[in-house]
């Protein structure tokens, strides 16, 4: 890791919070462009889907209708004047396919100046998303060509009177969406949706964010580490291995600090923003780290962008706190504890700020460090008055990382130069400045400790010192006159030391820049006691028949997890980054969809690649078995789902044919629980159907599948799931759902850092369910384990993985629940349910 790179992760704390606006003003314009011609793509396709399926049955109709009712004819010409004329149609595409292109090649050249900056947030187009979910009663084109075939629209038929009822449409972003209602649904107005009676509770968070922050771990006398990932702040005992954790945030935690009392603790959280896009009022908490009861919320509405840094008093038992916010100017102000109220603030710096500290012997006195600069703070009537420390002869570092106090009273800093250095007081300098000159803070010693940066100092009982090095791993363990007594080298997979926590003078707790905290002493080495993904993940599968569950994402590593252990069973990493995963149902082996359009299958047991493959140039988005094994579905984002045969127990994969019909690429599929057929949906919100034995045949009359049982249910569209969808929702605001295997719930991951538990099915918009936080980033996917004993769910870039356990209620099965409300017939139609 050269000095650059060096100097750039140093900052990485303060710049994630930096933004440019004309990158933000390009990027909402080219995602907008984005979805205009998706909707034109999805328009266009279903026009000639209609064109082509009129073509096809107008012949065979005109013969059945004049065989079987001679004034049919009449009906025949409204059907065709209500559906438009076939060659105008024609014309009418191949002017929109212009557009397309046109378009398509303005936003292509947009993409490449703006260089497609990483979203923090998703945006909604609320201009486009306000039809969302508008439903109406209509019979589709099928519907009413089966209606003159038959028939059934002839007055007074009942066949004529159901067709009217058998089918809803959804719109998103215009784009119209046909459900089809099943069969055994006979009164769809009179269906109750209510909320689930199970629940969720947090069972174990995993991962641990030592990427971007410091001074994140501590060390409590009950035994227990304290960190946080995402929005939670875990307490874990480390010899009983259990968890506890403080869930009061409303989104990613920052920063925490310990009082000196070793109860109460302080956690701080970024701004972030609601459903709608609005911002939220970034706030600092304080609460018992043994009731986990808040005690003080800190600072609402006064912090810009979100608390960075935070630090308990000590020489007056903790009654003050300071906070350094997220603005340009990083405003330093000091609070109350017990009032609550702010006792002062001034601007500190344009440049980022790393550590924050109270003088241990006086209050008055705060100190401040970060790129480039070291100031000593004085408070005094409310107004504070700075002074920065001189460098001198030393060459000035760009980067101060850390620093502590001295039993002496002297401060110890670690820079990006690899040094500790040793600042005192000097007496003014009358001769040179004059009579006015004041005392000021100067370099007294350099210590050269780590080759690269120091990124963490630690103070322990007696005077000792700790230092953590960024590009050599080490621990150094000096004297209080800091002379080196001991050291020791971390392994290179767990990345550098980024904070160190004293248990018991021996034995130290290191949190690394790869999200691990790791235990252990100089003697007997370090081991991982908490690990975790350090990019974006996507991928999520549960094991057919055990609690283990392996995830991949945008780090290229693949982990396999225990859920009963809590722990990493193994870790392996490849050549680029996976993005989806699923289990062969004998759970033998997994296999693994990467970036490049390449597939691979890993033995459980071998960590080995037993197979691999490559459909195409684009990334995979879907891998999922047949229920009986004997086919692998992959989809890809180069609008295709290709189907390979199984053989030799999920080692020997021969490609079978080609999913061929989708206009987007493909985002979720499922199979029928007699593996014979695949429901599948796509980027422009197409629901598709396919006869897989009859060679990947596509399906062009859905109607014939509303009443096929699926085994498993992932896709988002679908009348089953109709009801997770929010008011207003763009199409993208849902990421992942997925069925219980008992078929009673449904658990939906949100763009907007929440997880919810629907009933199943949910078929009626507005339908309410339980909601749960826990996430900082939108939630990419969520999956139950094989007995629904558990729900785990992944948040993107907040690289945290939740365990929720499911809190069984009562009530029969979905197909009782499904009949016994299809069944109830009343007068009245029952009251729109909230949201729980």
């Amino acid at each position: 890791m050269d000095s650059s790179t060096n100097s750039l992760d140093d900052a990485s704390a303060d710049s994630s919070a930096e933004f440019p606006d004309r990158a933000s003003m390009m990027e909402v314009r080219l995602q907008a462009q984005e979805d205009e011609i998706t909707l034109l793509k999805s328009s266009l396709a279903d026009a000639l889907r209609r064109i082509r399926l009129h073509d096809q049955l107008l012949p065979l109709l005109k013969q059945q209708l004049i065989a079987v009712n001679p004034g049919a004819a009449r009906v025949l010409n409204q059907v065709c004047c209500s559906d438009g004329c076939t060659s105008s149609r024609k014309l009418s595409s191949s002017s929109a396919v212009d557009g397309i292109c046109h378009r398509a090649t303005r936003v292509r050249r947009n993409s490449e100046k703006l260089g497609n900056p990483e979203r923090q947030r998703k945006r909604l187009d609320k201009k486009a998303a306000s039809s969302a979910n508008l439903l109406t009663r209509s019979p589709s084109l099928e519907n009413r060509a089966k209606e003159l075939v038959t028939g059934a629209g002839s007055p007074g038929s009942r066949r004529g009177t159901y067709s009217q009822e058998m089918s809803i449409k959804m719109f998103i972003r215009g784009r119209p969406i046909t459900m089809y209602i099943p069969t055994n649904i006979h009164n769809y107005e009179d269906l109750k949706m209510e909320p689930p009676s199970e629940r969720l509770e947090l069972d174990w968070v995993y991962g641990y964010r030592g990427r971007d922050c410091r001074a994140n771990l501590y060390f409590l006398p009950t035994g227990e580490a304290v960190y946080f990932i995402a929005c939670v702040v875990v307490l874990y005992h480390i010899n009983n291995r259990t968890q506890r954790h403080y869930q009061k945030h409303t989104d990613c935690v920052r920063c925490l600090t310990l009082h000196p009392d070793k109860v109460r603790m302080a956690s701080g959280q970024m701004s972030g923003v609601d459903k709608d896009g609005k911002p939220l009022q970034p706030c600092v908490h304080i609460w018992d780290s043994i009731t986990l009861v808040t005690l003080q919320q800190i600072g609402l509405g006064t912090f810009q962008r979100g608390v960075g840094l935070v630090a308990f008093s000590f020489a007056d038992s903790g009654a003050f706190l300071c906070v350094i916010d997220d603005s340009n100017e990083h405003m330093l102000s000091v609070w109350d504890c017990n009032k609550g109220t702010k006792h002062a603030e001034v601007k500190n710096t344009n440049e980022a700020v790393f550590a924050v500290e109270f003088n241990p012997s006086e209050s008055a006195n705060i100190i401040t460090c970060g790129k480039s600069h070291v100031y000593f703070w004085t408070l005094s009537a409310g107004q504070f008055t700075k002074k920065q420390g001189i460098f001198g002869k030393y060459k000035k570092p760009k980067f101060i990382q850390c620093f502590v106090f001295s039993l002496t009273g002297d401060v110890l800093t670690g820079d990006s130069e690899g040094n500790i250095l040793t600042w005192g007081k000097s007496a003014a300098d009358v001769k040179t400045l004059g009579k006015g000159a004041k005392e000021t803070f100067q370099i007294m010693k350099q210590t050269r400790a780590h080759e690269g940066s120091v990124f963490t100092l630690c103070t322990l009982q007696g005077g000792s010192l700790l230092s953590g090095g960024g590009k050599d791993r080490k621990i150094v363990r000096w004297s209080a006159d800091l002379a080196p007594e001991r050291e020791c080298e971390i392994p290179e997979k767990y990345g550098a030391v980024r904070t160190i926590a004293d248990v018991d003078g021996e034995e130290l707790l290191v949190g690394t820049t790869r999200n691990a905290i790791l235990r252990g002493t100089f003697s007997d080495g370090f081991v991982a006691i908490v690990q975790g993904h350090v990019d974006e993940m996507w991928g999520l599968a549960t094991h057919p028949s055990q609690s283990i569950f392996i995830t991949c994402g945008h780090d290229r590593q693949v982990c396999l997890w225990n859920a009963e252990e809590h722990k990493l069973d193994w870790c392996i990493t490849l050549e680029d980054y996976g993005l989806c995963a699923g289990f062969c149902p004998n759970g033998s082996v997994v296999s693994v969809g990467l970036s490049t359009g390449r597939w691979m299958v890993l033995d459980l047991r071998t960590r080995e690649v037993v197979s691999e493959s490559t459909d195409g140039n684009e990334q995979l988005s879907v891998m999922r078995y047949s229920p009986d094994g004997s086919f692998l579905a992959v989809g890809s984002h180069d609008n295709f789902i290709y189907i390979y045969s199984v053989t030799e127990s999920g080692r020997r994969y021969t490609r079978f044919g080609k999913c061929n019909g989708h206009s987007s690429f493909i985002t979720h599929l499922d199979w029928s629980k007699d593996g014979k057929y695949i429901m599948s949906n796509s980027g422009d919100y197409e629901i598709l159907y396919w006869d897989i034995a009859a060679g990947c045949k596509l399906l062009r009359n859905r109607f014939e599948s509303k009443d096929r049982e699926w085994a498993s249910y992932t896709c988002v569209l679908g009348f089953h799931v109709m009801g997770v969808w929010l008011e207003g929702s763009d199409g993208t605001d849902i990421n992942a759902l997925c069925r219980s295997h008992s078929e009673r719930v449904v658990a939906v991951a949100d763009d907007f850092c929440k997880v919810h538990l629907f009933q199943y099915p949910c078929p009626k918009p507005k339908a309410p369910s339980h909601k749960y936080e826990g996430h900082g980033s939108h939630v990419t996917n969520v999956c139950f384990t094989h007995n629904d004993s558990h729900l785990l769910s992944m948040g993107g870039k907040d690289t945290c993985i939740l365990q929720w356990r499911v809190m069984r209620g009562g009530g029969g099965d979905r197909r009782e629940r499904l009949a016994s409300a299809s069944a109830t017939s009343t007068s009245t139609s029952s009251p729109e349910p909230a949201t729980s």
